[in-house]
């Protein structure tokens, strides 16, 4: 029968379950689209559109539908079969307490484990119900302890996620650095191998899917796996080849101004357009500067110089080869000077097509306030788009430029990074969407569990009045719904936060890095789903960011400062949503009350 005398523990579960999902949308979601955004290979607004799209039909459409009574088998729960009730408060403070762990999180800008965080809390409220004995410290499996499951799995995917990730990235990197980036003639060797990467990250995105999914049912043989997986993969490849590669050899090789991307699907029929017609004075360029605001090593001395007073920028009509007091071009140093978008600072980089151009202010979907009465519609309307769209009006691509004390040292940072035509970065970026929706995708049909899964448990004891005869709570569509929503408004509202510590507060991000880093993370997932080793999709993509960034072949590359704090959210996020959601567990269930006789 319902337990209607508990309506307030179940509403007060619903306030806290939508705060929960709505941190996962603020804070993990930034694993999938941080680099694609940090690089440009898209803006964030159309970041934040398709990762609101694939992360809600993830969820909806192939979420779990039947999530575990505890999700991580911390928790005996055979233990509370005679009062069910206790659970069922046991798993509101829970969400509590990792609700609010990550709002607090969230708002200091530390990427951390959603997994983990509500594993904290259960481990919490299990304590302080049913002591530490009913807490499976290791796994147990055949007898013997399995260290892939149990509280002992969180300390290790402190060293397996990032490890392994930075591992897989690096090699993808290093390949894709000696085999197109620093070829004489990159961006056609780009156009012989995009192909050949589209295949492969198709074949590694539907091992994904297939392995990690959500709750359809793959009833396919070992064999008949490998076949589909391998399929796709060249299925892929060719579409790639006939479509993709024609459109980008007219559009970066010829500089074709003219086409735009549903052109596409003409494929071959495109190589027997003509010539190209210069280009008018107000075409946007079909090519960016992926480095834009970015100094090498030569321009920040100079700017270091100017600022120092050393350099005296020689004005008009001297000449060109004079140099400067230290040795550097005048050139150089009023290009440093004036790196924030003149003209100065947009001089070409190596086989950069001339489309490019500066960096321009991006247009505010918010806009000023109206300075009407605050109930007229105008101004109630400004406020909705304030409190919905002020996260997309962020700058998270340079976010150096704030006053955070974690982006201090980043021209440093970034100048030692190596760069690379912006022709076949270009390229990379169509890798780098694709692995990062199809991250975004599993991790809405997963991770939103962290918050419905223990909702579920408390709504089905709340309902029925006893724990799930199965060990295993169902998961109405409705839950999913709810979860869904609430992770898209906190992508939209909050997301920017961890997105920009995640990007090029990190390591100086591009296409063909930020391509790297997303494939080796999901490398890692995969390997991990298969083996049952656990990992952690944001501790995965710090570490691949960080293997990537040693690439340039010296740790300066990676803004070590904003790593310490990232490890620091991974070993304070088990012991305080523990120690909250026991503290909240033992006071409830032992607080003295009218009546109370022990």
């Amino acid at each position: 029968m319902p337990l209607h005398q508990f309506d307030y523990i179940f509403a007060v579960g619903i306030i806290f379950a939508a705060l929960d999902a709505w941190n996962i949308g603020a804070n993990d979601v930034a694993n999938s689209w941080a680099t694609s955004v940090a690089s440009q290979s898209v803006t964030y607004l159309q970041a934040m559109i398709l990762a609101s799209a694939m992360e809600f039909a993830g969820c909806v459409g192939v979420g779990a539908r039947v999530a575990d009574t505890i999700r991580t088998k911390i928790v005996d729960t055979t233990l509370f079969a005679d009062d069910p009730a206790i659970l069922m408060l046991g798993m509101v403070c829970a969400v509590v307490a990792s609700s609010i762990y990550l709002t607090f999180a969230t708002r200091v800008g530390m990427p951390v484990s959603t997994t983990h965080s509500i594993l904290g809390g259960v481990i919490g409220m299990g304590v302080a119900s049913v002591g530490a004995n009913g807490i499976q410290w290791v796994g147990s499996g055949s007898g013997t302890g399995a260290i892939n499951s149990g509280v002992v799995q969180v300390f290790l995917a402190w060293i397996i996620a990032p490890g392994l990730s930075g591992c897989f990235a690096a090699i993808l990197f290093l390949v894709t650095k000696y085999s197109v980036l620093l070829r004489r003639n990159p961006a056609i060797w780009a156009l012989r191998v995009v192909p050949i990467y589209f295949a492969l990250t198709a074949m590694l995105l539907t091992m994904l899917l297939l392995w990690k999914g959500g709750s359809y049912e793959v009833n396919l043989t070992e064999p008949e796996i490998a076949g589909t997986i391998v399929g796709v993969g060249a299925a892929f490849g060719l579409l790639t080849a006939i479509t993709l590669v024609p459109w980008m050899y007219r559009v970066v090789i010829k500089e074709d101004w003219q086409l735009r991307w549903y052109h596409i699907p003409l494929g071959p029929l495109l190589l027997r357009r003509g010539d190209v017609p210069p280009p008018p004075e107000d075409a946007d360029p079909a090519i960016k500067d992926y480095y834009e605001g970015r100094l090498t090593k030569e321009e920040l001395e100079a700017k270091k110089a100017t600022q120092r007073g050393d350099v005296e920028i020689l004005g008009g009509g001297g000449d060109a080869a004079d140099k400067t007091a230290n040795g550097e071009t005048a050139a150089a140093a009023e290009k440093a000077a004036n790196v924030d978008g003149s003209d100065a600072a947009s001089a070409e980089r190596p086989n950069q097509s001339p489309l490019a151009n500066v960096r321009k202010p991006p247009k505010k979907l918010v806009g000023p306030k109206p300075d009407d009465k605050w109930y007229e519609g105008r101004v109630l309307f400004w406020y909705v788009k304030w409190a919905l769209l002020r996260g997309i009006d962020q700058d998270v691509v340079h976010a150096e430029s704030t006053n955070s004390k974690l982006a201090k040292g980043l021209e440093e940072v970034h100048a030692h990074a190596q760069r690379f035509d912006n022709r076949t970065e270009y390229m990379y970026s169509f890798l780098q969407i694709m692995t990062a929706a199809t991250a975004s995708f599993t991790h809405g049909a997963n991770d939103i569990a962290n918050a419905i899964g223990p909702f579920a448990t408390v709504y089905q004891i709340w309902s029925e009045g006893a724990l799930p005869a199965t060990g295993k709570s169902e998961v109405p569509v409705w839950i999913l719904c709810f979860g869904g929503a609430m992770l898209v408004i906190g992508v939209w509202t909050y997301g920017y936060n961890i997105m920009r510590n995640l990007g090029n507060r990190l390591t100086l991000q591009s296409p063909a890095r930020g391509f790297s880093m997303e494939l080796g993370s999901a490398i890692t997932v995969i390997l991990a789903t298969r083996l049952k080793l656990p990992v952690s999709t944001t501790q995965c993509i710090t570490g691949a960011t960080v293997g990537v960034g040693l690439c340039s072949g010296t740790w300066r590359t990676v803004n070590w400062r904003m790593v310490l704090w990232i490890y620091l959210g991974w070993f304070i996020t088990l012991p305080v949503t523990g120690i909250i959601s026991g503290c909240l567990m033992g006071i409830i269930i032992n607080a003295p009350r009218w009546g109370y006789s022990g």
